[in-house]
């Protein structure tokens, strides 16, 4: 039986080994990790988190909920990992990163053949053995040129940003409130801001020093994971409809609402160190200390990782790849996670399900299953592979790129519901018709 290479030990990686595994085929993961670091990268552990430690809503009405739910309905070890390693986070999956890398490291270490080495190139690939580049969108450079060597200079470059953390003791107790929005549990430690304080803080955000970016002359942000401060220029409210809106959200001292809320988040179960959500930044480390102190639950906070931006690097997937992630000119060669242009960790993987079980199958000589956009995932993969726009950028799920009801729905969580439904007995079929494990 055909021996498949997957390059690449992120969640996309190490999703594909593993579903390959499952159908018995011969699977080599490698992972340049540690004998080359990237500047994101800090353990060596596989599935590293580098951005939130929240894989986002876990509700069905939320279409990357239905995605995760899809997922766990096709045995995916990233939700085995995810779920094991919980910790509280409203309605939405947040994990123990630490754990979770450890879990599915674990997992791959004990079951798939792991290469700790960089790929530079397919050359050392038999060309018959199909090849799944799993790299992520910090592939490395020398892997990239390869890339390029196959698909011409269609890769495109942007910059992403993480979030800060700090650190659960030096958050002023007397100036917050725990809750979830809407009453949705107690799981996010909050922290009002009064008008006047508000306009302290924006006027010290969208003046402060920002760290330079190196290596390209076209800073291009992803929408989906804009810095704080870039957001914050595009005008005074704007933070206000983002992560610091208020809405959902009571001050028990006062019983109002407050002008504006940040939000932070566990990053462990123990509670000991919090995430600053939707903060990602690019400012310079000591105006992160300087302009996120001005908010006053923050005074004294002790950062125990700073916000940082780094490259991602993705394809322009349509008109290159099909809608089963092969690419078109070279089928032995398949692409999975963000570098085709899924964005989040959860699209990152289910593209690496969807990557590991055609390529099982296509080893085996069986039809390959069809999903189609009934699913959430099948509709990521029809996207990467179809979109039109003439300005191709990452995408995450939404049940905007799904099929919609035949009758029209007009409330939207009912709506949203009902094409989670639908697309869940979908995979139920798909399983039941192609034998998936």
């Amino acid at each position: 039986m055909q021996r498949v290479n997957v390059i690449g030990g992120g969640l996309a990686g190490c999703e594909a080994a593993y579903q390959l595994k499952k159908y018995g085929i011969p699977v080599r993961l490698f992972e340049m990790k540690p004998q080359k670091m990237t500047p994101a990268h800090s353990c060596l552990e596989l599935a590293e988190l580098v951005c939130s430690n929240s894989l986002r809503s876990d509700r069905l009405a939320n279409a990357v909920g239905l995605l995760k739910q899809e997922m766990r309905e096709l045995g995916s070890l990233i939700m085995k990992a995810a779920d094991a390693t919980r910790v509280p986070a409203g309605g939405a999956l947040a994990v123990n990163r630490e754990d979770f890398s450890a879990f599915i490291t674990e997992e791959i270490e004990r079951t798939i053949e792991l290469v700790r080495e960089e790929v530079t190139d397919f050359s050392a690939f038999d060309p018959k053995e199909p090849v799944i580049v799993a790299a992520g969108p910090l592939a490395s450079a020398s892997l990239m040129d390869a890339v390029r060597g196959l698909t011409g200079d269609s890769c495109l470059h942007f910059f992403d940003a993480a979030a800060p953390i700090v650190s659960a003791q030096s958050i002023d107790q007397e100036k917050i409130f725990i809750a979830s929005r809407y009453d949705r549990g107690s799981d996010y430690v909050n922290c009002p801001l009064t008008r006047e304080e508000y306009d302290t803080f924006y006027h010290a955000l969208v003046s402060a020093e920002r760290a330079p970016l190196k290596g390209f002359e076209n800073a291009a942000v992803f929408e989906g994971c804009m810095p704080v401060e870039t957001m914050a220029a595009r005008g005074y409210d704007t933070l206000l409809f983002g992560p610091l809106k208020p809405v959902g959200l009571t001050d028990p001292k006062t019983e109002k609402r407050p002008h504006a809320v940040v939000q932070l988040r566990m990053e462990d179960a123990e509670g000991t160190m919090f995430n600053m959500v939707g903060f990602q930044t690019n400012l310079k480390f000591k105006e992160q200390r300087r302009v996120f102190g001005l908010i006053p639950a923050l005074k004294n906070a002790e950062f125990l990782r700073y916000g940082v931006m780094h490259r991602n690097t993705f394809l322009k997937s349509p008109g290159l790849l099909d809608r089963y992630y092969r690419l078109k000119d070279y089928p032995t060669i398949r692409f999975a996670g963000q570098i085709t242009g899924v964005e989040g960790y959860v699209e990152s993987a289910a593209s690496g399900l969807l990557c590991g079980v055609f390529t099982a199958f296509e080893v085996m000589g069986k039809p390959l299953p069809v999903f189609d956009n009934s699913t959430a995932a099948g509709a990521l993969a029809l996207h990467v592979s179809g979109s039109v726009s003439k300005d191709f950028q990452p995408m995450n799920i939404s049940y905007g790129i799904m099929r919609p009801l035949e009758r029209q729905v007009h409330a939207k969580e009912e709506r949203n519901m009902k094409i989670a439904m639908r697309s869940l007995t979908e995979i139920s079929n798909i399983k039941s018709k192609y034998g998936l494990k």
